[in-house]
C-alpha cells in the first residue's frame, strides 16, 4: 500500500478483506451487491480500493471494475469459510517463520520424507484429502503426511511441510476417537477443531482456527498447553513458545495466497519459496522491510517483480535456481 496516502488501517484492512471476498470463487450477487455498497458508501473506501488495485497483483476484472464480477453463487461451506478468512486477514495474531538458515535449509532438502508417506505435494501444489472419520486434511505445498486409524485415535504424522485441520466427527463408532497430530516436536491433540501446522526447523507453528487444541511437547511429557481459537504457539521439544505476528491469516494459502498488511518479507519470501522449483534467500539488511497487498502463491515470478518494483530492492537469479532478494545498491 502506497505508504504516502493516509487511510484510516481499518479501511485499507477492508480493502484487502473485500479483495480476498471478490478475487476468489465465485462472489454470489449479494456479495457483489455488499461489495459495491462498501465502495460507495465512503470516497475513502474508493481510494483505498484503487491503491490496492494498483499494486499491480493478479486481481481478477472486479478490481478495475468495481464489483461488476460474473459469477454463480459459492456453495455455504465454501462461502463461510470465505468470510472467516475475510475477518480475520488482519485481527489474527499469526506467527512468523522460523529464521534460522542451516534448520530451514536442512528441513527444504530433505525429500525422503514422501518415500515414507501415505500422502504428499510437490513444489507449488496444494493437495485435499478426505479422511475416513470425515476428517478434511489440506497439504500444502512441499508437504508431507502419513495417517493412522485404529479403535481409539486417529492419527495423522506431519513429516514435512504444513497442513490445515478440520477435525471430523468420527461417526458411526460408540465413542468419538481421539485426534492426534504427531511432529518432531511434540504431539497435538485436537479439542474439536480447525487448525494448522507448519513445520519449521525443529519446531511447529500451531494456529488455531475454531475450537482448541492441546500442545505436548516432546521432550516434557508432563506439560500440556491449551490454545485457543485466535492464538498461535511454537511447539518446541522442550515447552510451548509465543509467536510474532505475521500479518497474514495462517490459512490464507488453501486459497492460494497471502493478503494482509506490513507483511514482513522475509516471511513472504518463505512463502514464496513453497511455489518454485528453487530456493528463494532474503537478505537479513531486508529481511524485515514491510509489504502490504494480495499476493498470489501460485504467480512467484510476478510477486517477485512486485516486490522488486515496490522496496528498495533487487532479485538475484543464479542458474533459474537460487533467487536472492538483496538491497538495492547491493
Amino acid at each position: 500500500m502506497n505508504r504516502g496516502v493516509e487511510l484510516p488501517a481499518g479501511v485499507i484492512d477492508a480493502a484487502i478483506a473485500w479483495a480476498v471476498r471478490v478475487d476468489y470463487g465465485e462472489p454470489s450477487d449479494e456479495t457483489r451487491r455488499a461489495f459495491t455498497a462498501w465502495l460507495n458508501a465512503d470516497e475513502r473506501h474508493a481510494q483505498a480500493w484503487r491503491h490496492l488495485t494498483a499494486l499491480k497483483t493478479p486481481f481478477s476484472t472486479v478490481a478495475a471494475q468495481h464489483g461488476a464480477v460474473a459469477g454463480q453463487a459459492l456453495d455455504g461451506a465454501r462461502a463461510r469459510q470465505a468470510r472467516r478468512r475475510a475477518l480475520k486477514l488482519l485481527a489474527f495474531s499469526g506467527a512468523g517463520l522460523a529464521s534460522g538458515a542451516t534448520g530451514w535449509l536442512a528441513y527444504a532438502e530433505a525429500p525422503w520424507q514422501r518415500l515414507l508417506a501415505d500422502a504428499s505435494s510437490g513444489a507449488g501444489e496444494r493437495r485435499a484429502l478426505l479422511l475416513d472419520d470425515g476428517t478434511r486434511l489440506v497439504l500444502n505445498a512441499d508437504t508431507a503426511v502419513r495417517t493412522r486409524m485404529d479403535a481409539l485415535a486417529r492419527t495423522v504424522t506431519l513429516m514435512r511441510g504444513e497442513i490445515l485441520v478440520e477435525t471430523g466427527a468420527d461417526a458411526g463408532l460408540a465413542a468419538r476417537r481421539e485426534f492426534w497430530v504427531d511432529t518432531p516436536a511434540g504431539r497435538l491433540q485436537a479439542l474439536g477443531t480447525r487448525f494448522v501446522v507448519r513445520l519449521a526447523g525443529e519446531r511447529a507453528r500451531v494456529s488455531v482456527l475454531e475450537g482448541s487444541v492441546a500442545l505436548h511437547p516432546a521432550d516434557a511429557p508432563a506439560m500440556r498447553v491449551v490454545a485457543l481459537a485466535g492464538d498461535s504457539r511454537w511447539l518446541a521439544r522442550r515447552g510451548v513458545e509465543p509467536t510474532e505476528q505475521a500479518g497474514y491469516a495462517p490459512d490464507a494459502w488453501v486459497d492460494g495466497m497471502v493478503a494482509g498488511r506490513d507483511i514482513r518479507l522475509a516471511d513472504l519470501a518463505a512463502e514464496l519459496e513453497r511455489y518454485t522449483h528453487g530456493r528463494i534467500r532474503c537478505d537479513p539488511a531486508v529481511a524485515e522491510l514491510r509489504i502490504s497487498g494480495v499476493f498470489h502463491l501460485d504467480r512467484p515470478e510476478q510477486t517477485l517483480r512486485f516486490i522488486e518494483q515496490s522496496l528498495p530492492v533487487r532479485v538475484s537469479r543464479l542458474a533459474g535456481y537460487w533467487i536472492r532478494i538483496l538491497p538495492a545498491g547491493a
